[in-house]
């Protein structure tokens, strides 16, 4: 093998931007809401079984001390309030990105995400360079590659 066919195949992340259009922060927008209202109807969910669950567990009052039922009691609804206090951060989380995004100027560019994808190096290329590859989006389309592929 003579040294002008030597190379090799790598993997890379590839930075994703898009370019904020009307269409992308609408899409982007009902994304994040339907986010929102699933956690709303995992709440009501949580409440509802935490509810019946404590029922459950006080009609056991049969030979169980009172002490033991508000033992059991008490473990749910902590588990209950656990579980509540997760779905409550993720909704935060999901409304500050819905906050963000209703924040974004139209045509400014903003990071999406990343893929793999894989690349040939030789000897003589820039490794860093061609690390550095990002493609830029609007609507879905790709609009320009940036950096050395």
């Amino acid at each position: 093998m003579d040294a002008s066919q030597s190379h090799l195949l790598l993997k890379r992340a590839v930075n994703i931007k898009v370019i904020v259009t009307s269409r992308w922060k609408e899409e982007v927008q009902q994304q994040l809401q339907a986010q929102i209202n699933q956690l709303d109807t995992q709440l009501q969910q949580l409440e509802a079984q935490g509810q019946r669950m404590v029922s459950e567990v006080q009609k056991q009052i049969i030979t169980g001390s009172d002490m033991a039922i508000a033992q059991q009691v008490g473990d749910i609804q902590m588990q209950v309030n656990q579980k509540k206090t997760e779905l409550l951060e993720r909704k935060n989380q999901v409304l500050q990105q819905l906050q963000q995004v209703q924040l974004f100027n139209m045509d400014e560019e903003v990071a999406q995400g990343q893929i793999e994808g894989f690349f040939r190096v030789e000897t003589g290329d820039n490794l860093i360079r061609k690390m550095q590859v990002e493609v830029l989006l609007r609507d879905g389309i790709v609009e320009e590659i940036r950096g050395d592929l």
